[in-house]
């Protein structure tokens, strides 16, 4: 079933990562960092089917060399903490072919990225032939039209002019110079050291600390940089892919949809730390049955079938009428509620398996995110290490460096292989990429949480069906003196009425059609309960019983008024 997935990253360099490194790795081809000197090989890597570059017009057409391409990125981004490249991981929907999924992929890229003026180096992988996703590789600084990359942030000076205070930046300082604008640098007055101008610095005989102007924190950001590092950019961008691909669904006559909307926003009514879609088939591969959905709504709907039904039978316990519609129209409603009992009750207890099973799931997950963690933790420091050791290591001592080159690549590799794996991890799981252990031990704890309600309404409604069980023995003590057959036959005539209004009171408190299967469980069970077998067998007998004395009596009857015979 097509399912939404759009996660969204940055490659950092401040977090160990290179934009030629990511890009070795979904291309699986082999990359060399002139920033770094490491070669990254993924030649080997399984998986991938379909590659491509995406320029905008204004782009070197040499960038269509993905080597070239990111070492451009690399050699313009020259802080150590630069981010290098945005990653987007999409979900394809299986229902389309390979041809359809690529055209797809084309369009979303071409529409929303290229003519925005970002380059794109995508790839889709699909190693098993039931997961096929796309990963898009983008660059985040802007084009000019000459092909010259563009400003992230430009220095903004904070300028004063008649008490007022506003930052230009250096382009622009200089036309307010003649409007009277002015910089403000550093003076120590006493020990502090205060901004002001230079007019202002002058008229009280002050010494400038330094020559450094007074500016913003972090500068001024390319108006085009921040449109693509904003929030609503990102929310643009997923709507945009559910666009696309319910349009790619439709043209390919699928009744299949994607929604990128929260459940919030969808206005369902469920718990939001218990995740459905690709969690719950990810466990059923596993063998786990898993619809924590199901279960949260089951929650919040029992308390008020439980008050209906606590109601209804107070009525029916006042029961005093002893003819045989009222006496059988009374046990058939207690049938109905104690059939309702069992069914939430097998529902409860269905609930509580498939949380247990999940949590025999997630917490080895749990440990095997930890132990990811920490070996990129581990990696990554020796990494840096080794990194270190080799930029100030003399250049003769040529074995060494090879022998550091060669070791840096490895666990290059082995952390990108690790990243990869956490990723994919959270991706299963449905987590964002930053999320960490808490948020699987949050997860872990409301499920914990939610077995824990599951427990306390299994007791409520087994305490009800106790009361249930008891009320239809004392009404069917009331009917001892009755006709049993009479009883019987009144009791079946109305009884398929009285499971279809049970049936129906199930679906509008749940909002669902009852399963087919739990409701016949519920059904024997009940029947069990009430000892419904045994009634059936006697109240037959006794018609078998009683149809011989017509028969034989009418026999009689013949032979009386028939001498000669």
């Amino acid at each position: 079933m097509a399912i939404y997935h759009l996660e969204a990253k940055v490659v950092s360099r401040g977090a160990g990562r290179s934009a030629v490194a990511t890009s070795a790795y979904l291309s699986c081809s082999r990359l060399y960092n002139d920033y770094d000197g490491i070669q990254h090989d993924y030649k080997r890597k399984q998986g991938l089917v379909w590659q491509q570059i995406f320029l905008p017009e204004c782009a070197p057409q040499e960038w269509q060399d993905r080597e070239k391409l990111w070492n451009a990125v690399e050699e313009v981004e020259a802080a150590k903490d630069s981010r290098l490249a945005r990653e987007f991981v999409v979900a394809l929907p299986i229902e389309l072919s390979r041809e359809q999924q690529i055209e797809l992929l084309q369009d979303f890229i071409r529409e929303q990225f290229v003519s925005d003026g970002m380059c794109a180096d995508a790839a889709i992988h699909d190693t098993d032939g039931h997961n096929p996703h796309a990963h898009i590789l983008l660059t985040v600084r802007p084009l000019d039209e000459q092909g010259k990359w563009q400003y992230k942030t430009e220095k903004e000076y904070l300028c004063m002019k008649n008490g007022e205070e506003r930052g230009f930046t250096a382009a622009e300082f200089r036309a307010a110079q003649n409007e009277g604008w002015e910089k403000q640098y550093p003076y120590k007055v006493g020990k502090k050291k205060v901004y002001m101008t230079l007019s202002a610095a002058e008229a009280q005989g002050l010494v400038r600390a330094d020559k450094h102007p007074q500016s913003t924190r972090y500068g001024r950001q390319n108006p085009i940089s921040e449109r693509w590092n904003s929030e609503e950019q990102l929310v643009e961008w997923r709507k945009a892919w559910t666009d696309v691909t319910n349009l790619y669904l439709e043209r390919a006559g699928r009744e299949e949809r994607i929604d990128h909307r929260s459940n919030v926003a969808r206005g369902l009514d469920e718990i939001p730390t218990i995740h459905e879609g690709v969690t719950a088939r990810a466990l059923e591969l596993k063998g786990v049955i898993a619809d924590r959905c199901e279960i949260n709504r089951q929650i919040k709907t029992e308390n008020a079938l439980l008050r209906e039904l606590k109601a209804e039978i107070k009525k029916l316990a006042a029961l005093v009428v002893r003819t045989v519609p009222a006496i059988a129209e009374g046990l058939e409603k207690l049938r109905s509620r104690v059939l309702i009992f069992c069914y939430q009750l097998s529902h409860i207890r269905s609930g509580k398996s498939h949380i247990q099973k999940s949590l025999s799931v997630w917490k080895p997950e749990l440990e095997r995110y930890t132990g990811l963690v920490q070996q990129i933790k581990e990696k990554s420091k020796e990494r840096k290490t080794l990194v270190a050791e080799k930029k100030e290591l003399p250049v003769y001592r040529v074995k060494r460096h090879k022998a550091l080159a060669v070791r840096i690549a490895e666990l290059t590799e082995e952390l990108e292989e690790l990243r990869s794996e956490k990723a994919l991890l959270l991706q299963e799981f449905e987590y964002a990429e930053d999320a960490g252990a808490e948020a699987f031990r949050k997860d872990i704890a409301t499920m914990e949480a939610g077995l824990k309600k599951l427990e306390a309404q299994e007791q409520k409604y087994s305490a009800e069906l106790d009361k249930v069980l008891v009320e239809y023995a004392e009404l069917k003590a009331q009917a001892a003196e009755l006709d049993p057959v009479e009883l019987y036959k009144a009791r079946q005539a109305i009884r398929p009425m009285q499971e279809k209004a049970a049936e129906q009171q199930l679906e509008d408190t749940t909002q669902e059609k009852p399963s087919l299967i739990m409701l016949l469980s519920a059904k024997q069970e009940e029947s069990h309960l009430l000892g419904e077998d045994a009634e059936e067998r006697q109240a037959r007998q006794l018609i078998m019983h009683r149809n011989q004395e017509r028969y034989r009596n009418s026999l009689s009857k013949q032979k009386r008024n028939d001498p000669e015979r």
